[in-house]
Order: C-alpha cells, then sequence, then structure tokens
C-alpha cells in the first residue's frame, strides 16, 4: 500500500465521505418514521384509511424492521458489508416508490412492510461498515456521528414531514428518498471497497434465525397493541406470550446449533447486552419525548405540523450536542461515567416537563425540558452504540450492529406504548372536540415516569456497562 502523504489524506478524506454517506442513509430511515407519522392524517383523508388501517401505516415498517434486524446484520456478515448495504439501499429506495404510488390502504402498507424488511438488512451493514472502516479515537468519533443522526433525525423528520405535507403533499414523504437513495447507490461503491463476506451463509442457523424475528416481531407487535388497547387486552398479551414462547425457543435451538446465531459468548459479552440495554432506555426517552410533545403541541396548542417542526429545530441541535459530548467524553471519563451523565440530564430534562402548563406559550413551555431531555439521550445513544461495538469483530459486525438497532426499535416501540397509557386521559381529552378538557395531568405523570426510567437507566448503567473506555489500539479490518 502506498504510504505517500497524498494517498493518506486521499483515503482519510475517502472514509470521511463515505461516513457521511452512510448516515444520510441511515437519517432517511429515521426521518421516514417520524416524516409519516406528521403525514397520517393526510393519507387517512385521502386514501379514505380505516383505524385499523391508520395503525398499520406506521407499524408495519416498525414490526419488519425490529423483527428482522437480526437476521438482516448476520446477512450482512454472510452477504458482505457493501453488498448488503447497496442490496439494502436498493430495495428500501423501491419500496419508497411503491408507497409513494399507492392509492389504497394495502398498496400502502405492503410497501411500508417492504420498506422495514429493507431497513433491516440496510441499517446494520451501514453501522457494521463504520465500524469497520474507523480504529481507535476515530472511530468513537464516526460512531459519534452515527449516534447524532438517531436523536436529529427524529426532530428534523417532524419538519421534513410537515413541510412535505403542507406543501407538494404526502406522498413526497416517500418520494424524497428516491433522489438520495439513487445517489447514495452510485457514489458508496467509489468511497468504500468492496469487502469478502466476514463469515459463510452455508452455515446460516436458519431456526435460530427465524426464532429470533419471531421473538423480536412478536414483542413489537405486542408493544405496538399496548398503545393503543391496552395492557390487559388480548391484542397485547397474546403476542407478548408469544414473543416469551419464542425466546424459549431460542434459547433450545440456539444451545443445538452447530453454528448458532447468537453465540453464547456474544450473549456473555458485557459491553454488546450492556450497550443493547442502553440503547433500548434511550430510545425509550426520546420516542416519549417526541410522541407526547407532537401531541401536546399540536392538538392542545393548535401548532400545525410545519409549526410544530421548526420548534423541534433547537431540538436537534441538542441531540447533536449531546453526541458530541459522548464522542468525548467516552475517551475521557468511560463508558459508565457517560452513559450515567447522559440519563441524569435526560431525567432533570422529563422533571422539566412534568411541568407543562395548560395554556400559555407552548414553545417555551417545551424547549427547556426537551432540549435538556434531548442532550442527555444524545449522550445515552453514542454511548451505547460504542460501548457495543468498540471492540467488535469483522466477522460479527453485522450481527452486533443488529442488536444494537433491535434495541432502538423495541425502545421505540415501548415508548409509544408506555406513552399512551400514562397520558392517556389527557390525550384522550385533546382527541373529542365536545368532551371537556381534564388538563395535562396525563402528561405530568408520563414525563414522572420517564424521569424515573432515566433515573434506573442511570444506576443499571453504572453497574451494567464496562468500567473502562474504548481500546485506543484496536485496528480496523477495513477492505479484508
Amino acid at each position: 500500500m502506498d504510504d505517500s502523504p497524498g494517498h493518506g489524506e486521499s483515503r482519510d478524506h475517502s472514509r470521511w465521505a463515505a461516513l457521511a454517506l452512510l448516515c444520510l442513509a441511515q437519517f432517511m430511515l429515521i426521518v421516514d418514521i417520524t416524516g409519516v407519522n406528521l403525514a397520517l392524517p393526510t393519507m387517512a383523508h385521502d386514501l379514505s384509511l380505516s383505524r385499523q388501517a391508520l395503525t398499520w401505516v406506521p407499524a408495519a415498517y416498525t414490526l419488519c424492521f425490529g423483527g428482522l434486524l437480526l437476521l438482516g446484520g448476520r446477512l450482512a456478515d454472510g452477504l458482505g458489508r457493501r453488498r448488503a448495504f447497496l442490496l439494502g439501499l436498493a430495495a428500501f429506495t423501491g419500496a419508497s416508490l411503491m408507497s409513494g404510488l399507492a392509492h389504497s390502504s394495502g398498496e400502502l402498507i405492503a410497501g411500508r412492510a417492504a420498506q422495514g424488511v429493507a431497513a433491516a438488512l440496510l441499517s446494520p451493514a451501514a453501522l457494521s461498515i463504520v465500524t469497520t472502516t474507523f480504529h481507535g479515537p476515530e472511530r468513537t468519533k464516526a460512531l459519534g456521528v452515527w449516534g447524532a443522526i438517531g436523536g436529529a433525525g427524529a426532530a428534523v423528520g417532524v419538519l421534513v414531514g410537515g413541510a412535505l405535507t403542507s406543501g407538494p403533499g404526502w406522498r413526497w414523504v416517500f418520494f424524497v428518498n428516491l433522489p438520495i437513495g439513487l445517489a447514495v447507490l452510485v457514489l458508496l461503491p467509489r468511497l468504500v471497497p468492496a469487502s469478502a463476506p466476514a463469515r459463510s451463509l452455508r452455515g446460516l442457523d436458519v431456526p435460530g434465525a427465524l426464532a429470533a424475528t419471531a421473538t423480536a416481531a412478536l414483542l413489537v407487535y405486542g408493544l405496538i397493541h399496548a398503545g393503543g388497547s391496552g395492557w390487559g387486552t388480548a391484542a397485547t398479551l397474546l403476542p407478548l406470550a408469544g414473543a416469551v414462547l419464542a425466546a424459549v425457543v431460542l434459547v433450545l435451538v440456539e444451545r443445538s446449533a452447530a453454528h448458532p446465531l447468537l453465540r453464547r459468548e456474544l450473549i456473555r459479552d458485557r459491553a454488546v447486552v450492556a450497550g443493547a440495554g442502553v440503547m433500548f432506555a434511550a430510545t425509550i426517552l426520546l420516542i416519549t419525548g417526541f410522541f407526547l410533545l407532537s401531541w401536546y403541541l399540536q392538538h392542545r396548542a393548535g401548532y400545525s405540523a410545519l409549526k410544530t417542526g421548526v420548534v423541534y429545530l433547537p431540538v436537534a441541535v441538542a441531540t447533536g450536542l449531546g453526541a458530541h459530548l459522548a464522542s468525548h467524553g467516552v475517551g475521557h471519563l468511560g463508558f459508565r461515567r457517560t452513559a450515567v451523565s447522559g440519563f441524569v440530564v435526560a431525567a432533570a430534562g422529563a422533571l422539566l416537563l412534568t411541568r407543562l402548563p395548560a395554556s400559555g406559550n407552548a414553545a417555551l413551555a417545551v424547549l427547556p425540558g426537551f432540549m435538556l431531555l434531548s442532550v442527555g439521550v444524545g449522550m445515552a445513544l453514542v454511548t451505547a452504540t460504542t460501548a457495543a461495538l468498540h471492540q467488535a469483530d469483522h466477522s460479527e459486525a453485522g450481527l452486533i450492529s443488529g442488536l444494537v438497532n433491535t434495541g432502538h426499535e423495541l425502545g421505540s416501540a415501548l415508548g409509544v406504548a408506555l406513552a399512551s397509557v400514562l397520558a392517556g386521559g389527557s390525550l384522550g381529552a385533546a382527541t373529542t372536540a365536545t368532551a371537556p378538557s381534564t388538563g395535562v395531568g396525563g402528561f405530568h405523570t408520563a414525563f414522572a415516569a420517564a424521569a424515573g426510567i432515566a433515573a434506573v437507566a442511570a444506576l443499571a448503567a453504572l453497574r451494567a456497562l464496562p468500567a473502562g473506555r474504548p481500546d485506543p489500539s484496536a485496528r480496523p479490518v477495513f477492505g479484508h
């Protein structure tokens, strides 16, 4: 290899340019979630969607995305990271076109499900490329950028969804993915060399993959219905019981498999499991905040979707600030202190939001607490990803990425479910024009619970995360 300064500078530029493209693809996946949620009322009107169909427009995406992530991560290791990413991106772009052209509820839900399947391959492949491209302090910095995409994408997605829905129409929430997807498909192969598969698909543990997919999918399904139907209904309890049964089957299958999908060493890896747990808790806090405050601003304060998006722009900046602090913090303070600091800051923000007023300047009431919550969540997201992947072997980078992303999707589903149940009284009053207002007590209860979750997560991170810092000598295996 040519080690001349010019060659080194060119390679360094290519790696960071590749990171920008990978983050853009991940940003597209996250924006698609919040942007679509804002466009749901308009979709329902144009396509005459029933209440059940309206629920399945976001649920089909989350269910397929979360349920297939472990399998997608394993396929990324077996197909080759770049190939898996490009296949997933091409499929996601095509599914976005399908969703945008939909003229019935069935077509739209099928398109959303196809987007979720594609995202389950694209996302872990992209994160594994990031992990194996950078090393040492650069890996921590790159994962910090990646972690910032989680919260910032959710905030900007509200603005993008509101602007597109209010402007050219809801279909452009999907059509906007086409130029982005095509551009990344053309440019990324020039920056990221093809790599041989890290593991053979010949020994793929199909029963284990199916059991893992069923476990995650049933769990997501049950959590989604808990938000709308309540925790004691058959629609919630049956899939949750099925998830427990599928998890038992997964354990039995993995014990007897010659080449298990989830090796015992991986499950016992403290950093991987704790990282996925921190991701789970941080996402619950983030999604709870977005769900409740979007409702508060639009249904109680009367803000338009676009105005709500503008209010969230400082939140995106706050999430990025938290990610930046964490990318430096993990190298100096270590995983535990950085995660604990993030959750403590998030808890303080949630406590401020327990004082939301029933009237007055809504933006002024929301922003201080939500920005503080977002700074803390940004710190936790980066710590989660860095802890789980800082020593990832190239042969399992995709699978570990899938595990971390599964924590994200399960946290998203549980966040919506908890927010819907805990704030139910206030949400119900807001949707009924003739009903007397029950105030904002439900919001206060939900954010008090969020503060409690953040406090518990801080204590758990203090015990579960590794005590040390990222290994600066960890070397990349990019291109091998």
